[in-house]
């Protein structure tokens, strides 16, 4: 694989182009209502998955786009820009897949993903965090006890993206809880098995068209065959599904920070205060070019840690700096593109209202900025 390049090939182009297309035809307009109703976009997921650009890294064969991650970063940017709530119900499945696609069988690749998500159009939802157990992987206390060939599951999950609307669930639970981290194992299970059930929805601040639930799991069998990779394996798969889907979340960041300054744009060019426009007044000015300049900045971390993916180059460095980068410049953004409107940006009227809203879950689901700098501190210091 060649070097980074810093201008798309022409297939790259198009894609940004249908994507862009999608987000402005599909999403901007209802994304208001969608908010405002707590709606999940079933309609919009089902046109984005004809169209290609949803289960994007799912190879051909299983019925996926087979998309670089690269290429999936440019797509979340573009539906990040229309709103970061349908985007993250959109590109859910490729997280859920992530276990599958890294350490599956190849049974498991051509029934759940080729079958059940190319075939049938499933949706799939991703199971780690619990209410004892969000930045502190390790720390679950979901178990599955082995009963014969198949494992009995207890506990439950919390913020699981898409749970109300997944028809199975990449899970991870303790099958040796006295291994610490080494004895974690993830499983795909079904969503009609007996003892699973699904909570009451959440009511969130923002991105309030992804769903967001509970999951609980009482004596819920699952077969042996459906443990990804080997038992004890789980925390490794976590900590590599990770590396491969952050830059995909810092990407949709990115997505949001461009609409915000666009949106300033526009209205400091049209609004006048003193006498002349207020981009012509150094303080509002100056914020805007901020953004400018922490939005290029973003976008160039996150296709640095998209393109390592896509050249097999795991530091986990790499990811950390973007999903921390992009998601504070993302937030720090959103509230200055508020401040430039003043008393409208605290309007609903106004779009950046939602956007600040929408930006704050940046800072913590896929790991918080905190935890990224813990894994820079880390990954400095380890070799010493």
């Amino acid at each position: 694989m060649t070097g980074p390049q810093f201008q798309l090939s022409e297939e790259q182009a198009m894609l940004v182009r249908m994507a862009r297309d999608f987000a402005a035809d599909k999403i901007i307009p209802v994304a208001a209502e969608y908010d405002e109703q707590s709606k999940f976009p079933g309609d919009i997921f089902e046109q984005a998955r004809q169209l290609g650009i949803v289960n994007m890294l799912i190879p051909e064969e299983y019925g996926g786009v087979g998309a670089s991650c690269f290429e999936e970063a440019l797509v979340s940017e573009e539906l990040g820009y229309g709103c970061t709530g349908i985007s993250t119900s959109l590109g859910v499945n490729s997280l859920a897949a992530l276990p599958i696609l890294l350490a599956g069988s190849e049974a498991q690749k051509a029934y759940w993903l080729g079958e059940r998500v190319g075939d049938m159009g499933n949706i799939c939802a991703y199971g780690v965090t619990e209410a004892n157990a969000g930045s502190n992987v390790a720390g679950i206390e979901t178990r599955a006890d082995k009963n014969g060939a198949a494992y009995t599951l207890n506990g439950s999950k919390t913020f699981i993206t898409n749970a109300s609307h997944a028809h199975f669930y990449t899970i991870f639970a303790k099958t040796d809880p006295g291994a610490g981290h080494r004895g974690m194992t993830c499983f795909i299970v079904d969503r009609d098995s007996p003892g699973l059930s699904v909570g009451k929805k959440f009511d969130k601040l923002g991105q309030r068209a992804s769903d967001t639930a509970e999951i609980v799991f009482e004596n819920v069998e699952v077969p042996a065959e459906n443990v990804v990779g080997k038992p004890g394996q789980g925390f490794y798969i976590a900590m590599q599904v990770f590396d491969h889907s952050r830059p995909g979340v810092a990407a949709a960041a990115c997505g949001l920070q461009r609409r915000a300054l666009d949106e300033c744009v526009q209205y400091a060019a049209e609004r006048e205060a003193f006498g002349k426009a207020i981009y012509q007044h150094q303080a509002v000015g100056h914020k805007i070019a901020e953004m400018a300049i922490h939005y290029e900045a973003s976008r160039l971390l996150t296709w640095q840690a998209a393109w390592q993916v896509d050249a097999g180059i795991f530091n986990p460095r790499t990811p950390a700096y973007a999903k921390a980068f992009a998601a504070d410049m993302a937030t720090k953004t959103a509230v200055d593109a508020v401040q430039v409107f003043g008393g409208y940006g605290f309007m609903k009227e106004y779009p950046v209202e939602k956007l600040l809203r929408d930006v704050k879950i940046f800072q913590i689901y896929e790991g918080t900025s905190e935890i990224q700098r813990n894994i820079i501190v880390r990954e400095l210091f380890q070799s010493r």
